[in-house]
């Protein structure tokens, strides 16, 4: 870092030259202004020899009777002793004695420098060097200047550094101001170069402070100033202001109620100290609103609003009311006015009157006052209606001395109302009532409506289950007071959901769906059920009972297919027939299912006429029990639940094709082989299966890796561990054996005969035999199981077996067929062509090749020769 940009303040001085010159003794010379232009040492320099002379240059000649030792300073922590020169535009300074070493130095020259002319330095030029490897901070400037006397009593104490410092350190930690030894209460601030303390409150008169800045204060780069900085001033004497009149006087009565109040100081006061946190009007502990000015020596209060009569106020003007020199009150001063009394208003009448009875339920009530009264003040705060503790919504208005209260509603019938007109009301004068006015009165006395009738009749039985019920009323009812409030059917405590409606002088409830058959409901027409013409309610709940018809539950009379129905095809639509209609939404798939076992078969539940059906969204599984249920959530269109869950099983057909081969032990393989194993490129890989060779030894499984098998392993015939694996090997050929024995000796069903290349061809489940070569290679071979998933097809091949890849060649599976399900059984060897697509377990007596990038979803089982991978081939479980 350059420690020179570390002095940007110094700058300062530069300024001079293009603002002009302060004239002092002689006469000014325009657009000429002195300045430093160069120091030696220069600003910010270290190390600098400790016999140095210090120099300052100027712009221009400078008189040098102004260069003396007072106006050319140069400190390190103390005043440095020495010799001023001056020659040319230089002026030097030499110690008397060696400077110290490691030691920072402030240089000054002060404005007392001026030119020939008179012109001055505009601003003191100072600036530091070290003697060591850094520049310590140093104060260099404070207000109050040390030995300050007369110090103002509201004053801010600052004090400004050499250089640039750490505002973290500028903080009250390392800034204090003592009055004797008491720390004095206040807040520092700073800038990068200056400090500031602030008083909580004024300073005390008279009296000695000290400031100090310790050395925790440090610059930019961390250096600290060389010891604590202290310095001492005294603050002047000063009398504090006295209020010397007040209007009104203190303890005045009958003072009128628009009166401005004011108080006249002593002497003028700083403005900006009379507000409304100074300048105060209660009335007891209430602030009373207005507005504060302040001219020549007087300051004026204005009531927002009239004063109240016959009131007493108090005036308060506080301490933090202060003179021009920041000068508060010695005391609050306070004094005390009465206002003229004016006599209170009077309710002198009202409509209804006091204990009126037989009101109309559409009254108007009025209160007409003694006197006019301030419109303001009357309104829903200060007249209220009531029916007991409930208020009465309504609308206030005032005209000449009467206030009218118009309710939103007609009146209750026979109730009692209370009427209010609040303290809260005050004349024109500002007035309010002596006490709140209070009267009563009584409405009309009107019989409640009742329910002269029902359908069906209480305690009817037989009552059909899609029954309307209803409800006839004595008079006209409020439609908007019968609803599904105020008029309930229930069976127990269960609510019977319905809607509700009104025509007439009839209430009628329509349930959502029918009623439960053989069972009692309850009807209630609640007290919420009112009059429209005088909205008077029922005089209790209306509550009455009927049950309704009993009806046989429904049953099942016959199933699609047939209970134990064996064959049944694989695409059945499984169907229940019902004795009766049934809630067409009470048949869905949580009461319409199908099981294989207990695994649910997904499906489609409709229903039309009587006939509830299942559609499976897939082909049934062949040679499969199903079992179909329907439960007793079901019911019928008369709201009856069967009585049990129906449940029936069936077969589906036997499987398309011949029974599978069985590899018994040979499943767990993907590759086994009789002599040798081999991935002669690529990363190849087997997946979910392992491979095996027997009685091959492991030598002869060459190319893993780059060859892998995944979530499998691989076995020799010369494997030690696990133990007996080569046992384990044994068997599994033993299997792979009997599996192409009873590939190749199958014969129901009759084998279909075929030869030479079948790609293109499409084949049902079967039995297919060659008795020589079978290729697949004019095109892709599909193998169709109708929907069948457990299909077989076995293919008996007498000698070779080929595929021929790429854009035709491959195995393609359709209609459900499943690749472990399909047998290629070769009379010697089997070859799987270039990019071929495979499906199916081949069962070779010689041996398996898989030519580049072929992969099969299926097995290669080799009796007795090899089985090799060629470059990238990919075999996974079918």
């Amino acid at each position: 870092m350059n420690i020179r940009k570390l002095f940007p303040i110094l700058a300062i001085a530069w300024v001079a030259l293009f603002v002009g010159c302060k004239k002092d003794d002689f006469v000014e010379v325009d657009g000429k202004c002195p300045v430093v232009l160069v120091t030696s040492p220069a600003n910010g320099e270290i190390n600098v020899a400790l016999n140095k002379v210090i120099t300052a240059t100027f712009n221009e000649p400078m008189n040098p009777l102004t260069i003396t030792q007072a106006s050319f300073t140069i400190q390190g922590g103390t005043a440095v002793a020495g010799t001023i020169s001056y020659a040319g535009e230089t002026a030097s300074f030499t110690p008397a004695s060696p400077l110290l070493n490691n030691t920072t130095y402030v240089g000054k020259i002060t404005t007392a420098v001026k030119d020939p002319a008179g012109n001055a330095l505009q601003t003191n030029y100072i600036w530091s060097f070290s003697t060591g490897a850094l520049v310590a901070p140093m104060v260099i400037f404070t207000d109050p200047a040390d030995g300050a006397t007369g110090v103002v009593l509201n004053k801010v104490v600052t004090a400004t550094f050499s250089m640039p410092m750490d505002v973290a350190t500028l903080t009250a930690a390392n800034f204090t101001v003592r009055m004797g030894g008491n720390i004095v209460a206040g807040t520092v601030t700073n800038t990068d170069t200056t400090i500031a303390f602030t008083s909580t409150a004024n300073l005390v008169a008279d009296s000695v402070y000290t400031a100090t800045i310790t050395v925790g204060a440090k610059n930019l780069a961390g250096v600290a100033i060389a010891q604590d900085t202290s310095w001492s001033f005294t603050t002047g004497t000063i009398l504090a202001p006295t209020v010397i009149s007040t209007v009104p006087l203190n303890n005045a009565t009958a003072v009128p109620q628009n009166q401005i109040i004011t108080a006249t100081f002593s002497e003028p006061m700083n403005p900006a100290t009379i507000n409304g946190s100074t300048m105060q009007v209660r009335n007891g502990l209430t602030l009373v609103p207005g507005t504060v000015t302040y001219s020549g020596s007087t300051a004026t209060f204005t009531p927002t609003t009239n004063l109240l009569a016959g009131t007493v106020y108090t005036a308060t003007i506080t301490t933090g009311a202060q003179n021009m020199a920041a000068i508060g009150l010695a005391n609050n001063y306070v004094w005390t006015f009465t206002t003229v009394v004016i006599p209170a208003p009077m309710v002198i009448s009202t409509v209804p009157a006091n204990n009126a009875i037989g009101v109309l339920r559409g009254q108007i009530i009025t209160a007409t006052f003694s006197e006019p009264m301030n419109p303001a003040t009357i309104g829903t705060i200060s007249f209220t209606v009531k029916d007991g503790v409930i208020p009465v919504s309504g609308t206030v208005t005032y005209s000449g001395v009467t206030a009218t209260f118009t309710p939103t509603t007609q009146l209750n019938p026979s109730t009692l109302y209370t009427g209010t007109i609040s303290t809260v009301a005050t004349s024109a004068a500002g007035v309010p009532l002596a006490n709140n006015y209070v009267w009563t009165f009584t409405t009309i006395v009107i019989p409640p409506p009742t329910v002269i009738s029902t359908d069906p009749i209480n305690n009817e039985t037989g009552v059909l289950v899609n029954k309307v019920i209803t409800a006839t009323f004595s008079e006209a009812m409020d439609p908007l007071t019968i609803n599904g409030s105020s008029f309930t059917l229930k069976q127990g405590l269960v609510t019977v959901p319905g809607a509700v409606t009104y025509v007439g002088n009839t209430a009628s409830y329509t349930p959502t769906s029918n009623l439960t058959s053989g069972t009692v409901y309850t009807a209630t027409i609640t007290t919420a059920a009112r009059s429209s013409a005088n909205s008077i309610p029922i005089a209790t709940n209306y509550v009455w009972t009927f049950t309704t018809l009993v009806i046989p539950p429904p049953v099942v009379i016959s199933t699609i297919p047939a209970n134990l129905a064996t064959n049944v095809p694989l695409i059945q639509v499984v169907s229940a027939d019902f004795s009766v209609p049934m809630d067409p939404l009470t048949i869905n798939t949580l009461t319409f299912t199908l099981r294989k076992g207990v695994t649910v078969v997904p499906g489609v539940v409709g229903y039309s006429g009587t006939t509830a059906t299942f559609t499976p969204n897939t082909f049934l599984e062949s040679n499969a029990t199903y079992t179909a249920t329907v439960t007793n959530g079901v019911r019928s269109a008369q709201n009856v639940n069967m009585v049990n869950d129906y449940v029936w099983t069936f077969n589906t057909v036997p499987p398309l094709g011949p029974p599978p081969v069985d590899l018994a032990s040979a499943d767990a393989y993907g590759i086994l082989a009789g002599v040798g194993i081999s991935n002669n490129a690529g990363f190849s890989e087997i997946h979910d299966m392992n491979v095996g060779i027997s009685p091959g030894v492991r030598s002869s499984v060459t190319g893993f890796p780059p060859a892998v098998v995944i979530n499998g392993a691989i076995y020799c015939s010369d494997d030690v561990s696990p133990p007996g694996i080569a046992a384990l090997l044994i068997q599994a050929k033993q299997d792979l054996t009997n599996a192409y024995l009873a590939a190749e000796g199958a014969s129901s069903p009759a084998p279909v005969t075929v030869s030479g290349d079948i790609g293109g061809t499409t084949l049902a489940p079967g039995i297919y035999k060659s008795t020589s070569t079978l290729m697949i290679q004019s095109g892709d071979l599909t193998l169709d199981a109708q929907g069948d998933i457990n299909a077989t097809w076995i293919f008996q091949v007498s000698s070779a077996f080929t595929t021929v890849g790429g854009a035709g060649g491959n195995v393609i599976l359709s209609g459900g067929a499943q690749a472990k399900n399909v047998f290629w059984q070769t009379g010697s060897s089997a070859t799987i062509g270039d990019f071929t697509i495979f499906k199916g377990n081949v069962l070779a007596l010689t041996s398996i090749t898989m030519n580049s990038d072929a992969v099969a979803q299926g097995r290669m089982l080799a009796r007795n020769g090899a089985v090799v991978m060629t470059s990238t081939n990919i075999i996974t479980k079918p």
